[in-house]
């Protein structure tokens, strides 16, 4: 909030990135191990509903301050709420004792495994964040970062396999639990990614929002999701098998897809909402359920890890959701720009109808006053636009149905999910 320019900003944002990494995952854990099975319900709930709405009303609130107060006052606002919640902690947050009634020790700090990682994950972050944006290997910077990544990864499981008390424990993978629940995870953060990135592109382009309308236009959903999480939770107390809840999750996600795939220019805001509406349905079944049973499945350290590694691989699979849906839209609006110009010309009647149309109804003075030139210039504009809009559009529909496809594979993850002992709660994370 004080940094006088966009270095520093970006410096402390980096320190901020590394100190906050680590919240959701460790207070995902602490609610497991500290709460009794027969409060986990309600605690994992109320947990659910904090995680789904903090982010939501995040946006439309940040949009306020920075118009009324000046951007430094988006982080000025988290020194006195993260003051009360260092406080809160302190007094509630104590060191669980295992079965045998002893501590955990502590253990020697993977400073070489943390480097590893941060340095490939963040490479290749950004790889698939600018990718699309730099034009991907024509970029120096793309190129050093896809070296960096590609050899801190494999270097980073490497070290792991030998070090003592490694960072992440990737053994774990050998667990069908966690190789299948990281791949669902990641199929969720890729739907949910991916979403937010073309969603307000298309709400720009055919409602003309301005950013903090589009915040507000989501926050509908994400309510409908905060009120049904307690819902979820007591079917998961209730024994209800979490397949099942997580099944009813995926298949609504592909029918709030298969509602995009009807959007068009004509689209009213109530249909956009009411996919949005299905969105907000779809993730309550998700995000409590997947969480819960496969984080019940394990106890102590091995805990901490795969709720790490879940978080993990959700942003994850977020960047490469975004990294596929601009790449994906750039190609098909090229493709599409082609097949279209191909057709728009005065041998053709209704180009020719629409230009003559154009022509006539703009007088001469006014295009020039609009700065347009003449009728006939004024008429290809009016053309090239409605070209744009329909190579959008074309390419927006053809984009959701390759999306739809693509998580339908988080079926396979599902169905391989074994789950050996009964979730007792549910634990939430976003």
């Amino acid at each position: 909030g004080r940094a006088p320019n966009l270095l520093t900003l970006t410096i402390f944002r980096i320190f901020q990135g590394l100190m906050g990494g680590a919240l959701l995952p460790t207070s995902q854990t602490l609610i497991y191990e500290q709460f009794p099975k027969e409060k986990a319900g309600m605690a994992g709930a109320i947990f659910g509903m904090s995680v789904m709405i903090g982010p939501t009303l995040g946006p439309v609130l940040g949009g306020y301050l920075t118009d009324q107060f000046g951007w430094r006052s988006i982080f000025n606002i988290n020194l006195p709420l993260g003051l009360v919640a260092f406080f809160i902690g302190t007094i509630c947050i104590f060191d669980r004792v295992d079965e045998s009634g002893i501590k955990p020790t502590k253990k020697e700090f993977d400073g070489v495994g943390l480097a590893l990682l941060v340095l490939g994950i963040g490479c290749l972050q950004y790889v698939l964040e600018r990718g699309n944006a730099d034009d991907w290997f024509s970029s120096t910077g793309i190129v050093i970062n896809s070296i960096i990544a590609i050899t801190c990864i494999p270097g980073f499981v490497w070290w792991e396999l030998r070090v003592k008390d490694p960072i992440i424990n990737v053994r774990l993978f050998k667990e069908k639990i966690v190789s299948n629940g990281v791949f669902l995870m990641s199929c969720l953060g890729f739907f949910l990614y991916g979403l937010i990135f073309i969603l307000p592109i298309f709400l720009v382009q055919t409602f003309h929002y301005t950013a903090t309308q589009i915040g507000a236009f989501f926050i509908p959903g994400s309510i409908l999701t905060a009120l049904m999480m307690p819902f979820i939770g007591k079917a998961m107390t209730a024994k209800v098998n979490p397949k099942i809840l997580i099944f009813v999750g995926l298949t609504s996600i592909e029918f709030c897809l298969f509602l995009m795939t009807k959007f068009s220019p004509m689209t009213s805001k109530n249909a956009v909402l009411g996919m949005l509406f299905a969105r907000g349905f779809a993730l309550a079944f998700l995000f409590v359920p997947i969480n819960s049973s496969i984080l019940s499945q394990f106890k102590g350290v091995n805990l901490g890890q795969v709720s790490g590694l879940l978080n993990l691989f959700r942003q994850i699979g977020g960047s490469l959701g975004i990294a596929f849906v601009a790449t994906m839209l750039t190609f098909k609006s090229r493709q599409n720009y082609l097949d279209m110009t191909s057709k728009v010309s005065l041998l053709n009647s209704n180009t020719r109808n629409a230009f003559y149309g154009a022509t006539n109804g703009m007088g001469q003075k006014m295009t020039e006053a609009l700065g347009m030139g003449t009728g006939h210039n004024a008429a290809l504009q009016t053309i090239l636009h409605r070209i744009n809009a329909q190579v959008f559009m074309v390419g927006f529909n053809q984009l959701v149905w390759i999306v739809m496809i693509i998580f339908a594979l988080s079926y396979i993850p599902l169905y391989r999910l074994e789950l050996k002992v009964k979730p007792t709660g549910p634990i939430d994370s976003h």
